[in-house]
């Protein structure tokens, strides 16, 4: 090739600059392509057949942020080899400082998801919990680019502390603008932190009831028994008294049982031995006390009560109805006869008036 055509000029920069930069652009290229196609493939084959998920998240990230961080370091090497103008070097300077930022944030913000997401799958059900860290995340990420965009500025040479009262006075105004939503927001953090209730608990609040369908940043939202979907709002919630029977380790049941006075004193003696007897015949069931508790109007009335070491409430129906059964088909057999509203009218009759 003519010497003197690769030593022609053109924009700072001889042809042969131009070629070695292409160069090495090229060479790079091609060694990046050889470690992502060869050595990280070898890798992720290596680090699947581990029992640990912390080493599949670093060859994960080096795929997604460390390869284009090396095309973009290839391209860089071959563009500074050339000389360019001071507006040039500039539109460089910007553009390296922003592919860093973008790359930094990325990395940053996939290190804290799949912290968050190891953490919660540490937690009962934490399968189900992981599909509510989008609302979570999304906050997060929020923050996470709001202080790179600053540390952007920075570098770029720009006046952050301007940046920064701007938004300052701007989340004030949307502060105050938005209350009722930061607030729904702000009680999402506590839900989620705290738990007093997650999806899949069975809940009550107030007059309602349901299972917790999905926790969202504004909303919550629960199934109804009757089969509509019931929408809270976070607020709403952790301003309420919850009775969450999901965490219910045993159900308490109490009931009360009337027999009529015509009952004898022998039945009476033994209607709670008969009563325990029928209670723990039930499984899981535990026994606590049958007494007879007090003479009503129309009733002689037992008070019952057992313990069934289950929250389910199908199971608890279950066993209760079993219970109900027993207890009719014993005091038929004994003839034992429940108590109803009755009322006795005494007839007096008068004597006759005299003459």
């Amino acid at each position: 090739m003519d010497q003197s055509f690769l030593q022609r000029v053109y924009y700072h920069n001889t042809v042969q600059d131009y070629i070695i930069a292409a160069a090495i652009i090229f060479i790079g290229w091609l060694l990046v392509r050889f470690f992502k196609s060869i050595i990280l493939q070898r890798l992720m084959r290596w680090a699947k057949r581990t029992t640990t998920s912390f080493d599949d998240f670093i060859v994960h990230s080096v795929e997604r942020f460390v390869v284009p961080a090396f095309y973009f370091a290839v391209v860089y090497m071959g563009l500074t080899y050339l000389r360019f103008s001071k507006e040039g070097e500039n539109v460089i300077r910007v553009a390296t400082t922003v592919a860093i930022t973008f790359l930094l944030i990325r990395l940053f913000s996939a290190t804290i998801l799949v912290l968050l997401q190891s953490y919660v799958r540490k937690q009962e059900r934490g399968e189900d919990k992981v599909k509510q860290l989008g609302g979570l995340m999304l906050i997060i990420n929020v923050f996470i680019w709001i202080i790179g965009l600053v540390f952007l500025f920075d570098n770029m040479g720009y006046n952050v502390t301007t940046v920064i009262t701007g938004l300052g006075i701007g989340g004030i105004a949307v502060a105050l603008a938005a209350q009722n939503i930061l607030g729904d927001v702000f009680n999402y953090f506590v839900i989620f932190f705290d738990r007093p209730f997650e999806t899949g608990d069975f809940i009550v609040i107030d007059d309602k009831s349901g299972t917790v369908d999905y926790i969202g940043l504004k909303t919550t939202r629960v199934q109804s028994i009757s089969g509509e979907q019931l929408v809270f709002s976070n607020s709403d919630l952790t301003d309420s008294r919850i009775h969450n029977y999901k965490r219910m380790q045993k159900r308490r049941v109490e009931f009360k049982l009337g027999v009529t006075y015509q009952t004898s004193l022998e039945n009476l003696k033994a209607i709670p031995d008969l009563i325990k007897s029928i209670v723990e015949e039930q499984q899981p069931v535990v026994f606590d006390r049958a007494h007879f508790a007090k003479y009503e109007d129309s009733s002689l009335t037992y008070d019952v009560v057992y313990n069934i070491l289950d929250s389910d409430y199908t199971k608890y129906m279950n066993i209760h109805q079993n219970i109900n059964f027993r207890i009719f088909e014993e005091f038929q057999n004994r003839g034992i006869e429940f108590a109803y509203p009755t009322r006795t009218v005494l007839v007096v009759p008068q004597p006759p008036e005299a003459n």
